[in-house]
């Protein structure tokens, strides 16, 4: 069995990497896939922890929140594609003119 910890490091770079992407981004397609890679650093952990106390519950967790994930990178696209249209850019400064 291999150990948790390097699985769980891994997670942890992952999961920073993500927090970096987010905070330094402006741009709307970069954030997004920041935020891609924090939800693939807790479906490591949810995998991992479920190998480690040898239950399915982690693994059906996972599936559970890759559906989840889909769903908000579907959302957040199609408002990609509305910033696009209406500012030509799809920088998060532009997307503050859109409050209304």
């Amino acid at each position: 069995m291999m150990p948790l910890q390097p699985v769980l490091l891994l997670s942890a770079a992952l999961f920073s990497v993500g927090i970096y992407g987010v905070i330094s981004r402006r741009n709307v397609i970069g954030i997004l896939l920041s935020v891609e890679l924090m939800m693939n650093a807790v479906n490591i952990n949810f995998v991992a922890f479920s190998h480690y106390h040898q239950s399915s519950v982690g693994q059906v967790f996972a599936v559970f929140a890759i559906a989840l994930t889909v769903a908000e990178v579907v959302v957040g696209l199609a408002l990609v594609i509305l910033l696009y249209r209406s500012q030509k850019d799809v920088l998060v400064d532009g997307a503050r003119a859109l409050k209304g």
